[in-house]
């Protein structure tokens, strides 16, 4: 394996802060070095063989509007793609699961780290269809590690007509789902006036009622969606795309921030753990975000449809 620079996009970082390029250092080599440990001991040749092809930084510290203020709640992640050769190795519990848990007790790394796995093949398909997220990887991002001759495919121009009819799709059936889980949040927050075992119940399916809001808007607005249930990485990949999103949820106050925290352990603490709580006053805090996303969802994901349509000359 080797660094070296990428055929199409940018390999240097020297816009970036000195602490911050030392941070990126570290994970990029922590991804390695557990992935190597992850695959020794694989039995089948795709994954014992397999490799890390590339490392791209992409979102706001590839483009430089990065945001680095956590004493208020606005720090940006890194994001980053990590491109395996083979379908199998994008498996999260298996191959990346310890690498991300470093990542995150690692106190020389400051800011959150999302990664997302795919195999070269799936990203250069997506290429090939030339959809908006990949697209803009292969524009803005920066590579950070690579094996040499691994290339990524041409991005392709996607029909306007095409992107619309997939985004609408996407549009009515994710918006109907979060009235779905709202609807469901509220008719279990009336019956934890009586039983107060619905309130963990209420955490998770306004949980739910988010994960889906941002699902909404990013397949409306990018085509895509990672495989993830992290509401806090999802908000970033959204909030990064639509600085509108953000109105949804203050975070200036310790209370605020510690909701939002509230809401994301709730996908699983909610369901499983026995030592999760929470109360009527932070639920109805909550439920008022949720539903403030969920309508800033909506309308940006309509005035984002309405451009499609024009260009489309539906």
């Amino acid at each position: 394996m080797q660094r070296r620079q990428n055929d199409f996009m940018r390999h240097d970082i020297d816009h970036l802060p000195e602490r911050q390029r030392q941070e990126l250092e570290r994970v990029v080599d922590t991804l390695l070095v557990e992935f190597d440990k992850a695959t020794a001991s694989s039995t089948q040749p795709s994954r014992r063989n397999g490799s890390v092809l590339k490392i791209i930084l992409f979102g706001s510290y590839a483009r430089d509007d990065w945001v680095d203020e956590p004493e208020n709640g606005y720090q940006s992640d890194f994001d980053l793609l990590v491109i395996v050769s083979h379908p199998d190795l994008t498996d999260v519990a298996n191959y990346w699961f310890a690498a991300e848990d470093h990542i995150e007790r690692d106190p020389t790394i400051r800011r959150p780290v999302n990664t997302i796995v795919h195999s070269l093949d799936d990203v250069n398909r997506a290429l090939g269809r030339g959809e908006y997220f990949w697209v803009d990887i292969v524009r803005d991002g920066i590579g950070l590690y690579e094996i040499a001759g691994t290339k990524l495919a041409t991005p392709q121009p996607l029909n306007s007509a095409d992107a619309y009819e997939m985004a609408a799709l996407h549009f009515s059936g994710k918006l109907g789902d979060v009235d779905r889980w709202l609807r469901t949040a509220a008719f279990q927050s009336g019956e934890s006036l009586s039983d107060k075992g619905f309130a963990k119940l209420v955490a998770f399916n306004l949980h739910q009622a988010a994960e889906t809001a941002y699902a909404c808007f990013l397949l409306v607005r990018t085509l895509y969606f990672p495989r993830s249930h992290n509401i806090r990485f999802l908000r970033s990949l959204a909030e990064e795309s639509e600085s509108r999103l953000i109105e949804a949820w203050p975070r200036a106050t310790r209370v605020e921030r510690r909701r939002f925290e509230l809401l994301k352990r709730a996908y699983v603490e909610a369901r499983y753990s026995d030592s999760y709580e929470i109360s009527s006053e932070d639920l109805e805090a909550i439920t008022v975000s949720v539903r403030k996303l969920r309508d800033i969802v909506e309308a940006v994901c309509r005035e984002h449809l309405e451009d499609l349509k024009a260009k489309a000359g539906l």
